[in-house]
């Protein structure tokens, strides 16, 4: 059948209907490449963070004998305070790596009898006693160091004239969940919120606040002028407050509405509004100031708020409880690195990016936005200096973690 009516179509030579042939093959060839689905692009799952730990010497850290080490003693020895209330049994971190608060003990107590800044004794004893591990996420070493300071700020206690702006107590009903406290695979990882019909409901975000979601009730601890000032007050975690008689009140965190912290530069650089290398505290406080309108709606970008307690004494206060000390101490994510532990930090220095910055840290404090296996936030103190330093300090470098060598690892 086919033949027969195919058959008219060739009046000219068996070449040409080779040729129709070869044609009519290649269009069907070229019809099913183009109907046929291009195959299923799977992506790839993005790997969990792991803290791999790598032994070391002290010869081996860059730039250990140009540190005077002795000056990070005084703030491990705040650490110790708090490792020796632990139970003896207590783990030092989620895994278990780091050994247990008996484990640390002994170092406690040896670096009670390091005179007061006798540098010969002090590096003798963090050699004698620890072992430097170099830390790496899946085996990568390189990771991001920012830092942060404590503000200083105009403010009063009563609202009046230019402070207008509130920080508020911490709400009596609203409720902070330590999940380590229930699963040890959650350890460091934090939720709150308020209770309602028996469960655990969703707090007022920034926006809602500053639109009087906690007005006349009595919740204000002080009030300051300007908005954004307020805000890098939060996101620092404490501050002081200087009234108009020249009396300074330190404040400090007392809990948040429970929301993730977002970054505010980098919802700037998502606009176009900065590019990443502007992107410094400084210039988003100036792009704020001359955007007022636009500028409240991107602070409300981070939903998170912070609420404040007066400190008495020794300040700021870190989240191991005790007071941090400037260019000593450091934020990282408790969830893989133990607090209380020395680091030595090798990074440059934000001030001239050509200068290394390698010191001995203590790991004292925690972040909202300090989260990975090798990230860290270095406290520079308070004024203008800290101010400049920890508002331009996005380097990357990495660390070592110094872990006593009576641990099990």
């Amino acid at each position: 059948y086919q033949h027969t009516r195919l058959k008219p179509i060739f009046r000219g030579t068996a070449a040409m209907a080779q040729r129709f042939f070869a044609l009519l093959v290649l269009t069907v060839v070229l019809g099913a490449c183009a109907v046929r689905p291009p195959p299923a692009v799977v992506p790839e799952k993005p790997v969990a963070p792991k803290v791999t730990l790598e032994q070391a010497t002290f010869a081996m850290l860059p730039g250990w004998a140009n540190d005077r080490v002795a000056d990070a003693l005084p703030a491990f020895l705040r650490s110790c305070d708090r490792i020796e209330r632990l139970p003896a049994n207590r783990s030092m971190d989620v895994d278990g790596g780091s050994g247990t608060a008996s484990d640390w003990r002994p170092a406690c107590a040896a670096a009670r009898t390091v005179p007061k800044g006798d540098e010969r004794q002090a590096r003798a004893f963090f050699e004698g006693h620890f072992i430097p591990w170099r830390v790496s996420d899946n085996g990568k070493t390189d990771g991001l160091f920012t830092g942060y300071y404590e503000p200083q700020i105009k403010g009063s206690l009563t609202r009046h004239g230019p402070y207008r702006v509130p920080l508020h107590r911490r709400p009596p009903e609203l409720v902070m969940v330590d999940l380590g406290a229930f699963r040890d695979d959650l350890r460091g990882e934090r939720i709150a919120g308020r209770v309602e019909n028996g469960y655990l409901r969703p707090y007022a975000d920034r926006a809602a606040i500053a639109e009087g979601a906690l007005a006349n009730r009595k919740l204000e601890l002080a009030f300051v002028e300007d908005p954004v000032e307020a805000f890098f007050l939060q996101v620092q975690g404490s501050g002081r407050i200087v009234l108009e008689n020249g009396q300074v009140v330190r404040v400090g965190f007392d809990g948040h509405n429970g929301y993730p912290y977002a970054s505010i530069g980098k919802e700037l650089i998502k606009r176009g509004v900065l590019s990443r290398h502007e992107a410094s505290a400084q210039r988003i406080a100036q792009w704020v100031a001359e955007n007022p309108t636009e500028g409240r709606k991107v602070l409300n970008v981070n939903r998170s708020y912070i609420f404040f307690r007066v400190l008495e004494g020794d300040g700021p206060i870190g989240a191991q409880g005790v007071a941090l000390t400037p260019e000593r101490s450091m934020a990282v994510d408790r969830v893989f690195i133990p607090l209380g532990a020395p680091l030595w930090l090798d990074t440059t220095d934000p001030r001239d990016q050509t200068r290394p910055l390698r010191r001995l840290m203590i790991a004292q404090d925690t972040g909202s936005a300090i989260k990975g296996v090798v990230r860290g936030d270095f406290f520079w103190g308070h004024g203008p200096e800290a101010y400049a330093a920890a508002g331009r300090m996005k380097q990357r470098g990495g660390y070592y973690v110094l872990l006593p060598k009576a641990s099990t690892r």
